[in-house]
């Protein structure tokens, strides 16, 4: 599956620290489990692209209209 294509997957997400001084993005699906731990200034990396992303999307979805 690409960045592009749509999915009927349904997962909760939830983002917080961790006692070990981590971040911590906890994917919850069917079937799936799956905990990615982030030293602190890669969850800032991982922020900025995700404010990038949504940025040109939203340009994107402008340019649609």
């Amino acid at each position: 599956m690409g960045i592009n294509k749509e999915s009927e997957i349904a997962a909760n997400l939830q983002i917080g620290p961790t006692t070990l001084g981590m971040v911590r993005i906890y994917v919850e699906g069917e079937g799936l489990d799956l905990p990615l731990d982030f030293e602190p200034e890669e969850a800032e990396e991982i922020a900025e692209e995700l404010r990038a992303a949504a940025a040109l999307a939203r340009k994107m979805g402008k340019q649609k209209r």
